[in-house]
């Protein structure tokens, strides 16, 4: 067929431009990739109890989380698409760190390699790195709790009673009373039945909890549990006794909506050192909080700088992998949302990075 222009179809040729030449100077993922690669350096020690000297080789760790990086920041939705993309997006083979020629792995192999990371404590000391070149742009006094529901995979026909009774094969209950108590996901027995709010439908559900830092906006603290109604109030109260261990004489605040305004959990954080500038429910009630906390200016700044951790939120869901899981299990759940909680800071450190602080000033911060 006759084609305008000099159009050569060739079945190989040489090509004397790198990926590093490829990639533009100014493009936001060199940033990342800078603060990424320090963060695994430091985690090389700890990956290398995870993989044995002899037997068959694997795909380097790094590999791997440098991709599950991509997966988050680009919204893929599996993993046979992002290992899809890996073989012929250039910018991706560039991040991940492999070469022109290099053969990309099946993704089965991948995902096989991939289960190997998956526990919370892997994800839990990524998330610790990260946060620990994040330092210098961390409030360190003054931050804000809440959890947000995590769509579970598994479908309303699933949850049938745990003793079996019922030939039913869970389509239709409408008329049915079915808790928790009584019955149980059979494709996900981690998932809870539960609502937002009342009016609203019930939903197999997980509870992903934050603790942000309130000058920029960083996760400092994450975690998944079951979703019940004290599930948020009791992870708030862990994850403060873990921020304040061992600093116990110096004060923090932290900010809260209306679910958090209950007797115990006010008296226990303070018992932790810690204000509570949570929003007060008081109707149809008494709050309990009084005039000693809410007449101070900081309690109004408090408040005004929730909106912090409910834009961590939305990035989570609209740009991560968090809005439905396909992960099935607890255990994977949190290791995906404290991996998606580190990339949303690592997405963010190489802006606060090239801003300049004026010298002698200190930054401001809630």
């Amino acid at each position: 067929m006759d084609m305008r222009g000099d159009e050569r179809i060739q079945d190989g040729m040489f090509s004397y431009v790198s990926l590093e030449q490829r990639v533009p100077a100014d493009h936001p993922l060199r940033g990342v990739r800078k603060v990424t690669d320090v963060v695994l350096h430091s985690l090389s020690s700890d990956l290398d109890k995870l993989y044995a000297e002899s037997g068959r080789p694997s795909i380097a760790p790094e590999y791997i989380l440098r991709a599950l990086l991509l997966q988050v920041f680009f919204s893929i939705r599996s993993e046979r698409l992002l290992v899809e993309q890996i073989d012929y997006n250039l910018l991706f083979r560039w991040f991940v760190g492999l070469s022109m020629d290099d053969a990309v792995w099946n993704h089965a192999v991948f995902s096989k390699n991939r289960d190997r990371l998956l526990n919370s404590e892997v994800a839990q000391r990524f998330f610790a790195e990260v946060n620990q070149q994040a330092i210098k742009f961390m409030s360190d006094e003054h931050f804000t709790v809440d959890s947000t529901l995590i769509q579970a995979w598994a479908s309303q026909k699933s949850f049938r009673p745990k003793d079996g009774d019922g030939d039913s094969d869970g389509s239709n209950f409408h008329g049915q009373k079915r808790s928790n108590k009584t019955h149980a996901s059979t494709t996900d027995p981690d998932a809870r039945l539960y609502k937002k709010s009342y009016g609203k439908e019930s939903k197999l559900t997980y509870l992903g909890h934050a603790l942000v830092e309130n000058r920029n906006g960083l996760i400092a603290a994450a975690m998944v549990t079951h979703a019940d109604g004290y599930a948020e109030r009791d992870t708030a109260l862990l994850m403060l006794e873990r921020k304040q261990r061992g600093r116990r004489c110096r004060r923090i605040t932290v900010g809260a909506d209306k679910a958090y305004d209950s007797r115990d959990f006010v008296r226990t954080v303070r018992e932790l050192n810690v204000t509570p500038h949570i929003s007060r429910n008081d109707k149809k009630r008494s709050s309990n909080l009084d005039r000693r906390t809410t007449r101070h200016r900081g309690y109004a700044i408090s408040l005004s700088r929730r909106w912090l951790i409910e834009k961590g939120f939305g990035w989570l869901k609209q740009t991560g992998a968090l809005r439905q899981v396909k992960l099935r299990g607890l255990a994977k759940v949190d290791w995906l949302f404290v991996f998606s909680c580190a990339a949303h800071n690592l997405l963010r450190l190489p802006k606060l990075m090239a801003q300049p602080t004026p010298a002698g000033l200190r930054p401001q911060c809630a």
